[in-house]
């Protein structure tokens, strides 16, 4: 089976569209697992940038967690500091401009347990320590199923934290010290982050990856009911005016498509084509200035190139302003991470 490494990848060629329009990418990895439990186990800043100078304009990029390079010891609530550590010097070797024009993680976002409630907070001092100039957030993932396909094995799933005393408490630090905290959840608890995020207003909150659609397992073969779950739970979560959203993730293959199994990789026409849905339903729904697309790279990598990739955003969004689209491509990115490259 085909599992998107390069040389499949190739198979697929087109031109750039729209070479010059300056993008943001506001969610990528880097990671070093020396393992081949995943399909790329070393993508470091010579294999993202192979990719991100495909052909399109990404100006700068902001680097997500991904639970690589943690420290070897210390106390175990502070060892993720080690891969901020690890990222601002991937950062510092991009700004030197050997690697060319474009600035990796200009902005990087972290790891911190907000389950440690009021103790997150030295936590947090010791990761904006490990990256004083780019650090901007945290993510802590709160996917959760009842279904076994979709058990964690790495983080182990917990039911409800969003509604946790501990972890609301570990949030309002990450609030008062004007921290962004990165939501990855299931399009089931969108409703849970709603009443998060009601209860903490002046917290910064990205949601990640449209939502977390699923169409695999339990899900498979449900589309329309699927779609229009989701949809209600984009709806209201649309509603708070401090979640912004991000456009991708859909390469997953828990998303329930199977470009990644394809004997030839799919093109931007076809993929636009099956995005449109969900990601035109965001931005109708969040507005443009709420909204940004992003690779998740290399996890999206199974299922198309690069280059690929942002051709069919930048096919699905052509009937957008050009204010409107600068928004999707850079500008919303750009400002929720205080970026200024």
């Amino acid at each position: 089976m085909p599992f998107g490494d390069n040389n499949w990848l190739a198979l697929t060629q087109e031109p750039t569209l729209e070479p010059e329009l300056p993008i943001c990418d506001p969610h990528h990895h880097n990671w070093d697992f020396r393992t081949d439990r995943i399909p790329y186990h070393r993508y470091l800043l010579h294999e993202l940038v192979a990719d991100i100078h495909s052909g399109h304009n990404v100006r700068s990029t902001v680097f997500v967690e991904a639970g690589a390079m943690y420290r070897a010891d210390g106390p175990e609530e502070a060892r993720a500091v080690g891969e901020v550590e690890f990222v601002q010097g991937l950062a510092a070797a991009s700004a030197s401009g050997l690697y060319g024009s474009s600035r990796i993680a200009a902005g990087i976002v972290g790891r911190a347990n907000l389950n440690l409630g009021d103790r997150v907070e030295p936590v947090l001092e010791a990761l904006q320590a490990a990256s004083p100039n780019r650090f901007r957030g945290i993510r802590h993932s709160v996917t959760w199923d009842p279904h076994p396909e979709f058990e964690n094995k790495v983080r182990p799933n917990i039911k409800g934290q969003l509604g946790s005393s501990s972890y609301r408490a570990g949030a309002r630090i990450l609030a008062r010290m004007g921290l962004t905290l990165e939501a990855w959840l299931y399009f089931p608890q969108l409703p849970e982050l709603v009443d998060f995020a009601k209860a903490i207003p002046d917290l910064s909150i990205i949601l990640n990856h449209i939502g977390g659609v699923l169409g695999v397992g339990p899900y498979a073969n449900r589309k329309d009911e699927v779609l229009a779950a989701w949809r209600n739970g984009i709806e209201a979560v649309a509603e708070c005016p401090n979640i912004n959203v991000k456009l991708g993730g859909m390469g997953m293959p828990h998303v329930g498509f199977d470009w990644y199994m394809r004997e030839k990789p799919i093109g931007s026409e076809e993929l636009a084509e099956s995005m449109s849905p969900y990601m035109n339903y965001c931005i109708e729904t969040f507005g443009a200035d709420r909204c940004m697309f992003e690779s998740n790279f290399p996890v999206d990598k199974v299922s198309f190139s690069y280059n690929v990739m942002y051709n069919a955003f930048k096919r699905l969004s052509s009937g957008y302003s050009d204010s409107e689209r600068a928004a999707l491509f850079h500008d919303t990115a750009a400002r929720v991470y205080r970026l200024d490259v």
